[in-house]
Protein backbone atom coordinates (compact mmCIF):
# COMPACT_ATOMS: atom_id res chain seq x y z
CA UNK A 1 0.00 0.00 0.00
CA UNK A 2 2.80 2.36 0.90
CA UNK A 3 4.51 1.63 -2.44
CA UNK A 4 1.28 2.22 -4.36
CA UNK A 5 0.72 5.43 -2.41
CA UNK A 6 4.20 6.67 -3.24
CA UNK A 7 3.76 5.76 -6.90
CA UNK A 8 0.42 7.58 -6.96
CA UNK A 9 1.91 10.71 -5.39
CA UNK A 10 4.89 10.56 -7.79
CA UNK A 11 2.55 10.20 -10.76
CA UNK A 12 0.41 13.10 -9.54
CA UNK A 13 3.48 15.31 -9.09
CA UNK A 14 4.79 14.48 -12.58
CA UNK A 15 1.40 15.12 -14.11
CA UNK A 16 1.07 18.44 -12.22
CA UNK A 17 4.55 19.47 -13.39
CA UNK A 18 3.71 18.55 -16.98
CA UNK A 19 0.44 20.50 -16.75
CA UNK A 20 2.27 23.51 -15.37
CA UNK A 21 4.83 23.39 -18.19
CA UNK A 22 2.06 22.95 -20.73
CA UNK A 23 0.19 25.95 -19.33
CA UNK A 24 3.27 28.14 -19.51
CA UNK A 25 3.92 27.24 -23.16
CA UNK A 26 0.69 26.20 -24.85
CA UNK A 27 -2.05 27.10 -22.42
CA UNK A 28 -3.15 30.17 -20.53
CA UNK A 29 -2.01 30.28 -16.93
CA UNK A 30 -5.18 32.28 -16.23
CA UNK A 31 -7.86 30.09 -17.78
CA UNK A 32 -6.10 26.92 -18.91
CA UNK A 33 -7.43 27.50 -22.45
CA UNK A 34 -5.10 26.56 -25.31
CA UNK A 35 -3.24 29.20 -27.28
CA UNK A 36 -3.20 29.19 -31.11
CA UNK A 37 -6.11 26.74 -31.35
CA UNK A 38 -9.34 27.54 -33.26
CA UNK A 39 -11.22 25.01 -31.15
CA UNK A 40 -10.42 27.10 -28.07
CA UNK A 41 -11.32 30.48 -29.56
CA UNK A 42 -8.10 31.18 -31.45
CA UNK A 43 -6.33 33.51 -29.00
CA UNK A 44 -2.75 33.75 -30.24
CA UNK A 45 0.58 33.78 -28.43
CA UNK A 46 3.69 33.83 -30.57
CA UNK A 47 7.36 33.36 -29.77
CA UNK A 48 9.26 36.56 -29.10
CA UNK A 49 12.90 36.67 -28.01
CA UNK A 50 14.31 40.11 -28.58
CA UNK A 51 13.57 43.43 -30.29
CA UNK A 52 15.39 43.67 -33.59
CA UNK A 53 17.93 46.48 -33.84
CA UNK A 54 16.81 48.76 -36.65
CA UNK A 55 19.13 49.81 -39.50
CA UNK A 56 21.76 52.34 -38.45
CA UNK A 57 21.01 52.07 -34.72
CA UNK A 58 23.06 51.07 -31.68
CA UNK A 59 21.69 50.03 -28.30
CA UNK A 60 21.95 52.54 -25.43
CA UNK A 61 21.25 51.00 -22.05
CA UNK A 62 19.39 53.44 -19.84
CA UNK A 63 19.92 54.33 -16.20
CA UNK A 64 20.31 57.23 -13.85
CA UNK A 65 22.74 60.10 -14.39
CA UNK A 66 23.33 63.67 -13.33
CA UNK A 67 21.86 65.82 -16.07
CA UNK A 68 23.09 69.37 -16.43
CA UNK A 69 26.14 71.51 -16.96
CA UNK A 70 29.59 69.99 -16.46
CA UNK A 71 31.43 73.17 -17.43
CA UNK A 72 31.43 76.68 -16.03
CA UNK A 73 28.29 78.55 -17.13
CA UNK A 74 30.00 81.12 -19.35
CA UNK A 75 26.71 82.52 -20.66
CA UNK A 76 25.20 82.80 -17.16
CA UNK A 77 21.90 81.37 -18.41
CA UNK A 78 21.54 78.99 -15.44
CA UNK A 79 19.26 76.96 -17.72
CA UNK A 80 20.67 73.50 -17.10
CA UNK A 81 21.58 73.19 -13.44
CA UNK A 82 22.57 69.76 -12.18
CA UNK A 83 19.85 67.29 -11.16
CA UNK A 84 19.59 63.52 -11.14
CA UNK A 85 17.22 61.84 -13.61
CA UNK A 86 16.62 58.41 -15.12
CA UNK A 87 16.39 57.54 -18.80
CA UNK A 88 14.90 54.34 -20.25
CA UNK A 89 16.96 52.21 -22.63
CA UNK A 90 16.68 53.15 -26.30
CA UNK A 91 18.38 52.83 -29.68
CA UNK A 92 20.22 55.71 -31.34
CA UNK A 93 21.77 56.35 -34.74
CA UNK A 94 25.46 55.54 -34.71
CA UNK A 95 26.13 58.70 -36.72
CA UNK A 96 24.36 61.85 -37.77
CA UNK A 97 21.99 61.51 -40.73
CA UNK A 98 24.07 62.01 -43.87
CA UNK A 99 23.49 63.73 -47.18
CA UNK A 100 23.15 60.30 -48.82
CA UNK A 101 20.52 59.27 -46.27
CA UNK A 102 18.53 62.42 -46.88
CA UNK A 103 18.85 62.18 -50.67
CA UNK A 104 17.31 58.71 -50.49
CA UNK A 105 14.38 60.30 -48.64
CA UNK A 106 14.04 63.07 -51.24
CA UNK A 107 14.16 60.53 -54.07
CA UNK A 108 11.32 58.55 -52.49
CA UNK A 109 9.20 61.66 -51.97
CA UNK A 110 9.66 62.74 -55.57
CA UNK A 111 8.87 59.26 -56.91
CA UNK A 112 5.73 58.82 -54.80
CA UNK A 113 4.32 62.36 -54.59
CA UNK A 114 6.06 64.20 -57.44
CA UNK A 115 3.26 63.66 -59.95
CA UNK A 116 0.20 64.62 -57.91
CA UNK A 117 1.56 66.49 -54.90
CA UNK A 118 5.04 67.92 -55.66
CA UNK A 119 4.82 70.41 -52.80
CA UNK A 120 5.62 67.53 -50.41
CA UNK A 121 9.00 67.12 -52.09
CA UNK A 122 9.77 70.84 -52.15
CA UNK A 123 8.85 71.28 -48.48
CA UNK A 124 11.41 68.60 -47.56
CA UNK A 125 14.34 70.18 -49.45
CA UNK A 126 17.16 71.41 -47.18
CA UNK A 127 18.00 75.10 -47.37
CA UNK A 128 21.35 75.05 -49.16
CA UNK A 129 21.63 78.83 -48.85
CA UNK A 130 22.44 78.45 -45.14
CA UNK A 131 26.08 78.20 -46.23
CA UNK A 132 26.15 81.80 -47.40
CA UNK A 133 27.93 84.37 -45.27
CA UNK A 134 28.14 88.04 -46.21
CA UNK A 135 31.88 88.14 -45.49
CA UNK A 136 32.93 84.63 -46.55
CA UNK A 137 33.14 82.72 -49.85
CA UNK A 138 31.03 79.58 -49.42
CA UNK A 139 29.38 79.16 -52.83
CA UNK A 140 30.95 75.70 -53.43
CA UNK A 141 29.00 74.43 -50.41
CA UNK A 142 25.82 76.07 -51.65
CA UNK A 143 26.18 74.36 -55.02
CA UNK A 144 27.68 70.97 -54.17
CA UNK A 145 27.42 70.04 -50.48
CA UNK A 146 24.02 68.31 -50.57
CA UNK A 147 24.26 66.42 -53.88
CA UNK A 148 27.90 65.91 -54.89
CA UNK A 149 29.14 62.34 -54.11
CA UNK A 150 32.25 63.78 -52.44
CA UNK A 151 29.96 64.90 -49.57
CA UNK A 152 27.64 61.89 -49.44
CA UNK A 153 28.93 60.71 -46.02
CA UNK A 154 28.87 64.19 -44.52
CA UNK A 155 26.03 65.24 -42.16
CA UNK A 156 23.03 66.85 -43.82
CA UNK A 157 22.49 70.47 -42.74
CA UNK A 158 19.98 73.18 -43.64
CA UNK A 159 17.22 70.94 -42.28
CA UNK A 160 14.81 72.55 -39.83
CA UNK A 161 13.18 70.74 -36.91
CA UNK A 162 9.91 70.09 -38.77
CA UNK A 163 11.74 68.53 -41.71
CA UNK A 164 13.80 66.32 -39.39
CA UNK A 165 10.64 65.08 -37.63
CA UNK A 166 9.06 64.21 -41.00
CA UNK A 167 12.18 62.28 -42.01
CA UNK A 168 11.78 60.14 -38.88
CA UNK A 169 8.18 59.27 -39.84
CA UNK A 170 9.24 58.30 -43.35
CA UNK A 171 12.08 56.14 -42.05
CA UNK A 172 9.73 54.23 -39.73
CA UNK A 173 7.55 53.21 -42.66
CA UNK A 174 10.40 52.27 -44.98
CA UNK A 175 12.07 50.07 -42.36
CA UNK A 176 8.83 48.25 -41.48
CA UNK A 177 8.02 47.86 -45.17
CA UNK A 178 11.47 46.33 -45.67
CA UNK A 179 10.88 43.89 -42.79
CA UNK A 180 7.57 42.65 -44.24
CA UNK A 181 9.17 42.16 -47.64
CA UNK A 182 12.23 40.48 -46.12
CA UNK A 183 10.03 38.07 -44.16
CA UNK A 184 8.17 37.14 -47.36
CA UNK A 185 4.83 38.46 -46.08
CA UNK A 186 4.20 40.95 -48.88
CA UNK A 187 5.68 41.98 -52.21
CA UNK A 188 7.45 45.29 -52.72
CA UNK A 189 5.09 47.42 -54.80
CA UNK A 190 7.13 50.14 -56.50
CA UNK A 191 4.77 50.86 -59.39
CA UNK A 192 1.65 51.02 -57.24
CA UNK A 193 3.19 53.17 -54.47
CA UNK A 194 2.03 56.60 -55.61
CA UNK A 195 0.19 59.44 -53.88
CA UNK A 196 -1.72 58.15 -50.83
CA UNK A 197 -1.33 54.47 -51.83
CA UNK A 198 2.05 53.93 -50.17
CA UNK A 199 2.98 51.76 -47.22
CA UNK A 200 2.34 53.37 -43.86
CA UNK A 201 2.84 51.26 -40.74
CA UNK A 202 -0.21 52.52 -38.88
CA UNK A 203 -2.48 52.39 -41.94
CA UNK A 204 -1.32 48.81 -42.61
CA UNK A 205 -2.11 47.68 -39.07
CA UNK A 206 -5.59 49.26 -39.31
CA UNK A 207 -6.31 47.63 -42.66
CA UNK A 208 -6.32 50.95 -44.55
CA UNK A 209 -3.40 49.92 -46.77
CA UNK A 210 -3.87 46.84 -48.95
CA UNK A 211 -0.50 45.27 -49.84
CA UNK A 212 0.25 42.67 -52.49
CA UNK A 213 0.21 39.62 -50.25
CA UNK A 214 2.86 36.96 -50.65
CA UNK A 215 2.86 34.64 -47.63
CA UNK A 216 0.30 35.58 -44.98
CA UNK A 217 0.38 34.39 -41.40
CA UNK A 218 -1.93 31.68 -40.12
CA UNK A 219 -5.13 33.01 -38.57
CA UNK A 220 -6.33 30.85 -35.69
CA UNK A 221 -9.66 32.64 -35.27
CA UNK A 222 -12.58 30.16 -35.66
CA UNK A 223 -14.47 32.76 -37.73
CA UNK A 224 -11.48 34.13 -39.67
CA UNK A 225 -10.14 33.56 -43.17
CA UNK A 226 -7.33 31.26 -41.94
CA UNK A 227 -4.78 33.76 -43.31
CA UNK A 228 -3.99 37.28 -42.11
CA UNK A 229 -1.47 40.10 -42.22
CA UNK A 230 0.91 41.11 -39.46
CA UNK A 231 -0.35 42.55 -36.19
CA UNK A 232 1.51 44.46 -33.52
CA UNK A 233 1.09 41.41 -31.25
CA UNK A 234 3.34 39.37 -33.56
CA UNK A 235 6.42 41.39 -32.58
CA UNK A 236 7.61 41.64 -36.18
CA UNK A 237 7.26 45.39 -36.77
CA UNK A 238 9.57 47.89 -35.08
CA UNK A 239 8.64 50.96 -32.99
CA UNK A 240 8.80 54.43 -34.52
CA UNK A 241 11.96 56.30 -35.38
CA UNK A 242 11.85 59.77 -33.80
CA UNK A 243 14.04 62.63 -32.61
CA UNK A 244 15.65 62.05 -29.20
CA UNK A 245 14.52 63.90 -26.11
CA UNK A 246 17.02 66.31 -24.63
CA UNK A 247 17.59 63.95 -21.69
CA UNK A 248 18.20 60.98 -24.01
CA UNK A 249 20.63 62.95 -26.14
CA UNK A 250 22.56 64.29 -23.16
CA UNK A 251 22.68 60.84 -21.54
CA UNK A 252 23.91 59.19 -24.75
CA UNK A 253 26.47 61.93 -25.36
CA UNK A 254 27.84 61.73 -21.82
CA UNK A 255 28.55 58.03 -22.34
CA UNK A 256 27.99 56.95 -18.74
CA UNK A 257 29.00 53.38 -19.44
CA UNK A 258 31.99 53.39 -17.12
CA UNK A 259 33.19 51.39 -14.15
CA UNK A 260 31.33 52.29 -10.98
CA UNK A 261 31.29 51.27 -7.34
CA UNK A 262 27.98 50.43 -5.68
CA UNK A 263 26.07 52.23 -8.47
CA UNK A 264 28.10 55.41 -7.94
CA UNK A 265 29.89 57.21 -10.76
CA UNK A 266 32.89 58.79 -9.08
CA UNK A 267 33.36 61.67 -11.48
CA UNK A 268 31.47 63.40 -14.25
CA UNK A 269 32.85 63.91 -17.71
CA UNK A 270 33.13 67.38 -19.18
CA UNK A 271 33.06 65.92 -22.70
CA UNK A 272 31.75 62.67 -24.27
CA UNK A 273 35.15 61.07 -23.77
CA UNK A 274 37.28 60.35 -20.69
CA UNK A 275 39.72 62.93 -19.45
CA UNK A 276 39.71 66.70 -19.14
CA UNK A 277 41.45 67.52 -22.40
CA UNK A 278 40.27 67.95 -25.98
CA UNK A 279 43.35 66.19 -27.31
CA UNK A 280 43.71 62.43 -27.77
CA UNK A 281 46.31 60.36 -25.98
CA UNK A 282 45.03 56.81 -26.51
CA UNK A 283 47.92 55.82 -28.82
CA UNK A 284 51.33 57.31 -29.57
CA UNK A 285 50.37 57.84 -33.21
CA UNK A 286 47.25 59.83 -32.35
CA UNK A 287 48.73 61.71 -29.40
CA UNK A 288 47.85 65.40 -29.55
CA UNK A 289 45.13 65.06 -32.17
CA UNK A 290 41.69 66.47 -31.46
CA UNK A 291 38.77 64.41 -30.16
CA UNK A 292 36.26 66.54 -32.10
CA UNK A 293 35.79 68.70 -35.16
CA UNK A 294 35.38 72.22 -33.75
CA UNK A 295 36.89 75.71 -33.97
CA UNK A 296 40.05 75.68 -31.85
CA UNK A 297 40.59 79.43 -31.87
CA UNK A 298 40.19 82.56 -33.91
CA UNK A 299 41.04 81.74 -37.51
CA UNK A 300 41.99 78.14 -36.66
CA UNK A 301 39.44 75.70 -38.08
CA UNK A 302 41.64 72.67 -38.77
CA UNK A 303 45.37 73.15 -38.20
CA UNK A 304 48.19 73.74 -40.67
CA UNK A 305 49.00 72.24 -44.07
CA UNK A 306 50.77 68.92 -43.67
CA UNK A 307 49.26 68.54 -40.21
CA UNK A 308 45.55 69.22 -40.56
CA UNK A 309 44.49 68.09 -37.13
CA UNK A 310 40.83 67.42 -37.82
CA UNK A 311 41.18 67.73 -41.61
CA UNK A 312 37.96 69.72 -41.87
CA UNK A 313 37.45 73.44 -42.25
CA UNK A 314 33.70 72.88 -41.97
CA UNK A 315 31.92 69.52 -41.50
CA UNK A 316 33.62 66.13 -41.85
CA UNK A 317 32.67 62.53 -42.68
CA UNK A 318 30.33 61.18 -40.02
CA UNK A 319 32.57 58.18 -39.28
CA UNK A 320 35.99 59.72 -39.79
CA UNK A 321 38.96 57.53 -38.93
CA UNK A 322 40.50 60.26 -36.81
CA UNK A 323 37.64 60.29 -34.32
CA UNK A 324 36.63 57.64 -31.81
CA UNK A 325 33.07 56.73 -30.81
CA UNK A 326 32.06 57.22 -27.18
CA UNK A 327 31.39 54.35 -24.80
CA UNK A 328 27.98 53.68 -26.35
CA UNK A 329 29.51 53.45 -29.84
CA UNK A 330 28.18 56.83 -31.02
CA UNK A 331 30.22 59.10 -33.28
CA UNK A 332 30.43 62.90 -33.13
CA UNK A 333 28.30 63.47 -30.05
CA UNK A 334 30.50 66.55 -29.79
CA UNK A 335 31.64 68.51 -32.81
CA UNK A 336 30.89 68.19 -36.54
CA UNK A 337 27.28 69.47 -36.31
CA UNK A 338 24.93 70.32 -33.48
CA UNK A 339 21.75 68.21 -33.41
CA UNK A 340 18.03 68.81 -33.06
CA UNK A 341 16.22 67.19 -30.15
CA UNK A 342 12.46 66.95 -29.66
CA UNK A 343 12.07 69.24 -26.62
CA UNK A 344 10.49 72.68 -26.53
CA UNK A 345 12.94 75.12 -24.94
CA UNK A 346 12.29 76.62 -21.55
CA UNK A 347 15.01 78.24 -19.42
CA UNK A 348 13.76 76.47 -16.30
CA UNK A 349 12.96 73.03 -17.68
CA UNK A 350 15.07 71.61 -14.86
CA UNK A 351 12.53 72.83 -12.27
CA UNK A 352 9.41 71.48 -13.95
CA UNK A 353 10.03 68.13 -15.58
CA UNK A 354 9.83 64.62 -14.13
CA UNK A 355 12.77 62.67 -12.75
CA UNK A 356 12.05 59.76 -15.12
CA UNK A 357 12.34 60.39 -18.89
CA UNK A 358 11.99 64.20 -18.59
CA UNK A 359 10.51 65.89 -21.65
CA UNK A 360 8.62 69.07 -22.53
CA UNK A 361 6.62 69.02 -25.74
CA UNK A 362 3.72 66.61 -25.28
CA UNK A 363 0.78 67.38 -27.58
CA UNK A 364 -1.67 64.50 -27.31
CA UNK A 365 -3.84 63.60 -30.28
CA UNK A 366 -6.34 60.89 -31.12
CA UNK A 367 -7.35 59.17 -34.35
CA UNK A 368 -10.31 60.57 -36.30
CA UNK A 369 -13.17 58.06 -36.32
CA UNK A 370 -16.58 57.92 -37.96
CA UNK A 371 -19.93 57.82 -36.16
CA UNK A 372 -19.60 54.07 -35.61
CA UNK A 373 -16.15 54.40 -34.05
CA UNK A 374 -14.20 53.11 -37.08
CA UNK A 375 -11.06 54.65 -38.63
CA UNK A 376 -11.91 54.80 -42.31
CA UNK A 377 -9.88 57.57 -43.97
CA UNK A 378 -6.28 58.48 -44.75
CA UNK A 379 -4.82 61.86 -45.63
CA UNK A 380 -3.20 62.79 -48.96
CA UNK A 381 0.11 61.28 -47.79
CA UNK A 382 -1.44 57.91 -46.99
CA UNK A 383 -1.33 58.45 -43.22
CA UNK A 384 -3.98 58.04 -40.54
CA UNK A 385 -5.69 61.32 -39.67
CA UNK A 386 -5.40 62.68 -36.11
CA UNK A 387 -7.11 65.44 -34.15
CA UNK A 388 -6.50 67.11 -30.80
CA UNK A 389 -7.85 65.39 -27.71
CA UNK A 390 -10.69 67.45 -26.22
CA UNK A 391 -11.23 68.16 -22.55
CA UNK A 392 -14.73 66.69 -22.86
CA UNK A 393 -13.23 63.37 -23.95
CA UNK A 394 -10.92 63.49 -20.95
CA UNK A 395 -13.49 64.56 -18.39
CA UNK A 396 -12.79 61.58 -16.14
CA UNK A 397 -9.09 61.29 -16.88
CA UNK A 398 -6.73 62.16 -14.05
CA UNK A 399 -3.28 62.32 -15.71
CA UNK A 400 -4.06 65.00 -18.32
CA UNK A 401 -7.01 67.00 -19.65
CA UNK A 402 -5.81 69.16 -22.56
CA UNK A 403 -4.15 68.04 -25.78
CA UNK A 404 -1.40 70.66 -25.74
CA UNK A 405 0.77 70.29 -22.65
CA UNK A 406 3.77 72.22 -23.89
CA UNK A 407 3.19 75.04 -21.41
CA UNK A 408 2.23 72.85 -18.45
CA UNK A 409 3.51 74.33 -15.15
CA UNK A 410 4.94 77.22 -17.13
CA UNK A 411 1.93 79.08 -18.55
CA UNK A 412 -0.98 80.08 -16.37
CA UNK A 413 -4.30 78.30 -16.74
CA UNK A 414 -6.37 81.49 -16.83
CA UNK A 415 -6.80 82.99 -20.34
CA UNK A 416 -6.85 86.60 -19.15
CA UNK A 417 -3.58 86.21 -17.27
CA UNK A 418 -1.87 83.68 -19.50
CA UNK A 419 1.87 84.09 -19.82
CA UNK A 420 2.72 84.18 -23.53
CA UNK A 421 5.87 83.59 -25.52
CA UNK A 422 5.44 85.62 -28.68
CA UNK A 423 8.30 85.34 -31.13
CA UNK A 424 10.00 88.73 -31.73
CA UNK A 425 7.51 90.49 -29.43
CA UNK A 426 8.09 89.57 -25.80
CA UNK A 427 10.86 86.99 -26.06
CA UNK A 428 12.77 84.77 -28.46
CA UNK A 429 11.23 81.86 -26.56
CA UNK A 430 7.84 80.57 -27.68
CA UNK A 431 6.17 77.21 -28.21
CA UNK A 432 8.03 76.77 -31.49
CA UNK A 433 11.50 77.18 -29.95
CA UNK A 434 13.23 73.78 -30.09
CA UNK A 435 16.35 72.71 -28.26
CA UNK A 436 19.49 71.72 -30.11
CA UNK A 437 22.51 70.13 -28.45
CA UNK A 438 26.22 69.61 -28.93
CA UNK A 439 28.93 71.78 -30.41
CA UNK A 440 29.50 72.09 -34.15
CA UNK A 441 32.43 72.71 -36.48
CA UNK A 442 31.75 76.43 -36.01
CA UNK A 443 31.73 76.38 -32.19
CA UNK A 444 34.39 76.82 -29.55
CA UNK A 445 35.16 74.08 -27.02
CA UNK A 446 32.61 75.29 -24.46
CA UNK A 447 29.68 73.98 -26.55
CA UNK A 448 31.19 70.49 -26.85
CA UNK A 449 30.05 69.71 -23.31
CA UNK A 450 26.80 67.63 -23.38
CA UNK A 451 25.23 69.81 -20.67
CA UNK A 452 25.14 72.97 -22.80
CA UNK A 453 21.85 73.78 -24.53
CA UNK A 454 20.62 76.27 -27.13
CA UNK A 455 17.41 76.81 -29.06
CA UNK A 456 16.11 77.90 -32.45
CA UNK A 457 12.69 78.33 -34.04
CA UNK A 458 11.52 75.00 -35.46
CA UNK A 459 11.09 76.45 -38.96
CA UNK A 460 14.64 77.80 -39.16
CA UNK A 461 17.80 76.00 -40.26
CA UNK A 462 21.55 76.65 -40.20
CA UNK A 463 24.75 75.21 -41.64
CA UNK A 464 25.74 74.00 -38.18
CA UNK A 465 22.69 71.91 -37.16
CA UNK A 466 21.91 68.35 -38.27
CA UNK A 467 20.14 65.50 -36.50
CA UNK A 468 20.07 61.80 -35.70
CA UNK A 469 17.16 59.45 -34.92
CA UNK A 470 16.33 57.23 -31.98
CA UNK A 471 13.93 54.33 -31.39
CA UNK A 472 12.24 53.18 -28.18
CA UNK A 473 13.44 50.02 -26.51
CA UNK A 474 10.33 47.99 -25.66
CA UNK A 475 10.16 45.43 -22.86
CA UNK A 476 13.26 44.49 -20.88
CA UNK A 477 15.64 47.40 -20.31
CA UNK A 478 18.63 45.07 -20.65
CA UNK A 479 19.32 43.69 -24.10
CA UNK A 480 19.85 39.93 -24.03
CA UNK A 481 23.47 38.94 -24.23
CA UNK A 482 24.56 42.10 -22.39
CA UNK A 483 25.16 42.65 -18.72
Amino acid sequence: MRVLSKLFMYGFAVSAMMYSTSCSNNKSKTSGWKYNDPKWGGFEKHKFKEQETGPGLVYVQGGTFVMGATEQDLTFDRNNMKRRVSVSSFYMDETEVTNLDYLEYLHWLNRVYGGDNPVVYYKALPDTLVWRNKLSYNEPYVLYYLRHPAYREYPVVGVNWLQAAEYCKWRTDRVNEMILVREGIMKLDIQGAVADNNFNTEAYLLGLYKPIDKKLLKDYSPTGNKKRGVRMEDGILLPNYRLPTEAEWEYASSGFKTASYNENVDNRRIYPWSGLTLRRSDTEKSRGRMHANYTRGRGDQAGIAGNLNDASIYTCIVKSKGYLPNDFGLYHMAGNVSEWVSDIYRPLSLEDMNDANPFRGNDYKTQVKDADGYITEKDSLGRVIYKDVTEEENAKRRNYKKANNIGYKDELEYPDLEQKYEYSVTSLIDNAARVYKGGSWHDRAYWLSPGTRRYLDQEQATATIGFRCVMDRVGDQVKKGRK
